[in-house]
């Protein structure tokens, strides 16, 4: 048995070959902070292929010795090792080359297959990972281009040509489903990674291990067991210079649209038939198709959303929205969602799962917290009332990352008092080691070519209907008054009332200990 299991869980991760990565926006601020950091650290610890090459593609003119200077002055600041190991850094930036040209101008793409053309391996050639640090409207352009120039085909034998793309994936359904169209014109879907980097998050990843490896849980993992489910995920920060983005976004499309479906379909699931891509990608798509959609006219009792106004966050002032730059000083858009969310299916028919995400909250936290069903007050009530409450079991994914169980224990001393006790896990007290960077487990993955915690078009489309259904009962109306709230609040007041409705009440995430 020991055996089996072994090579059950060893065949997942892949090997990695030699391969060259183009990075489209090598400019930008994504490059800088996160993706040249993760290809660093990666080769810092062993982790890239034997051989590769990195270019970097944007309209800026500059040298390759240029941008290796720059990339080294970014990576003092966003390592997470100090100081930049040289000789690693040495041996890394010999792989570095840069390409000018516009993303747009299918001479740049020549120029970037001759620049490809002549590096020593085949492998090199034609093994290549195209990440789009760009814009979405640029995403088919690029594609476009890149099969025009023979360096993305869908019929590439003995070797591979994949594109990672970044969300958003469109902005309601029916553009998501324009630009899966438009991709898969030029490239398999099989050869397209959508990155959600909380997906490569290690406390979301565990949330499958701790489930089903774990049968003391998932034996009480439905209705019968679980009164209701809560995921938050909040934000100290306003939206720090980025309002003309969140004017076209809001927090409905921003966060609930895709990491709070994520994190939905993770933990409610049914388990795969085996941890590779597709099992775990067809059981995410049967649970977010079981998610209910709303009428336009049962929104208004089943989502709240809410504008900050101005306030103050951990002591320090910060202005309403509608004051940032570039944002419309009489704006609508939402920094606040919560949501009543049922699921329809045999496991979790009449449980209630509440969904909250919002800006210029009292903490920046992510977590879930199933609650457990209240056991009958026949014996306790007298002695202890309100204080007996429900078991709780909360999975803490930032920060002070662990999971915690919330039992009732007897008060030490006369008399029978009890009150709710913690039992608490850490994953640092534990662990100790540092854990990789999320942007280092997903370009792994890419280059791997494992798909696990990437995002299929139809899990996209079906997380896109579920935003839809609630975005068709907001047209149109504007923000009332109590839907605004003071920064450094957990929202509108409203919002509240989605689960004091039913007797239930949000618990405000908690530092671990």
């Amino acid at each position: 048995m020991d055996e089996l299991m072994t090579c059950r869980l060893d065949h997942i991760r892949k090997a990695v070959e030699p391969c060259t990565l183009v990075i489209f926006g090598a400019s930008g601020d994504l490059t800088a902070r996160k993706l040249i950091p993760a290809l660093y650290h990666l080769a810092k610890d062993g982790q890239m292929p034997e051989d590769f090459r990195i270019v970097g593609f944007a309209r800026r003119e500059k040298s390759a010795a240029s941008w290796r200077a720059e990339l080294r002055a970014a990576l003092e600041s966003f390592s997470r090792s100090h100081p930049v190991d040289s000789a690693v850094w040495a041996g890394f930036a010999e792989r570095i080359d840069y390409c000018q040209g516009d993303m747009a101008d299918a001479a740049a793409y020549a120029k970037l297959a001759g620049m490809i053309r002549d590096f020593p391996t085949e492998a090199l050639q034609q093994n290549l990972l195209f990440y789009l640090a760009t814009s979405p409207s640029q995403f088919s352009v690029v594609a476009g281009h890149l099969h025009e120039a023979q360096l993305l085909r869908r019929d590439a034998q003995g070797c591979w040509q994949r594109l990672v793309i970044e969300k958003p994936f469109g902005h309601d359904l029916d553009s998501a489903r324009v630009l899966n169209h438009e991709l898969t014109r030029f490239a398999h879907e099989q050869q397209v990674f959508r990155i959600d980097h909380y997906l490569g998050k290690e406390t979301v990843q565990n949330i499958l291990t701790f489930r089903f490896a774990n049968s003391i849980f998932e034996r009480l993992w439905h209705r019968d067991a679980v009164d209701h489910i809560q995921i938050t995920v909040s934000e100290k920060l306003g939206v720090s210079g980025r309002g003309g983005y969140y004017e076209e976004a809001g927090a409905l499309r921003d966060m609930l649209q895709n990491h709070l479906m994520q994190v939905l379909a993770l933990v409610t699931m049914e388990p795969p038939v085996s941890l590779d891509a597709e099992p775990v990608r067809d059981e995410k798509v049967k649970l977010l198709s079981a998610v209910r959609r709303l009428q336009p006219g049962q929104v208004a009792s089943h989502v709240v959303r809410g504008q900050y106004r101005e306030g103050f966050v951990g002591g320090e002032a910060l202005a309403a929205y509608r004051a940032e730059a570039k944002v419309n000083p009489l704006s609508n858009v939402e920094t606040f969602v919560a949501a009543k969310v049922f699921i329809d299916n045999w496991r979790w028919a009449g449980v209630p799962i509440y969904l909250r995400t919002g800006k210029a909250m009292p903490l920046s936290a992510s977590e879930v917290r199933v609650q457990f069903k209240a056991p009958p007050h026949v014996l306790f009530a007298a002695q202890c009332g309100p204080l007996l409450d429900a078991n709780a079991l909360t999975l803490r994914l930032q920060p002070n990352e662990g999971i915690s169980l919330r039992f009732t224990g007897k008060v030490p001393g006369v008399g029978y008092g009890l009150r709710p006790v913690r039992m608490d896990f850490s994953y640092n007290s534990e662990f100790g080691a540092y854990t990789p960077e999320a942007y280092e487990r997903l370009l792994l993955d890419a280059i791997a070519g494992d798909a696990t915690l990437f995002i299929r078009r139809d899990e996209v489309e079906q997380a896109w209907e579920i935003a839809d259904s609630i975005r068709a009962g907001w047209d149109g109306r504007p923000l009332e008054k109590n839907e605004f709230y003071a920064a450094g609040n957990w929202g509108p007041h409203l919002a509240d009332e989605l689960l004091t409705q039913s007797g239930r009440a949000w618990r405000e995430p908690l530092p671990l200990t």
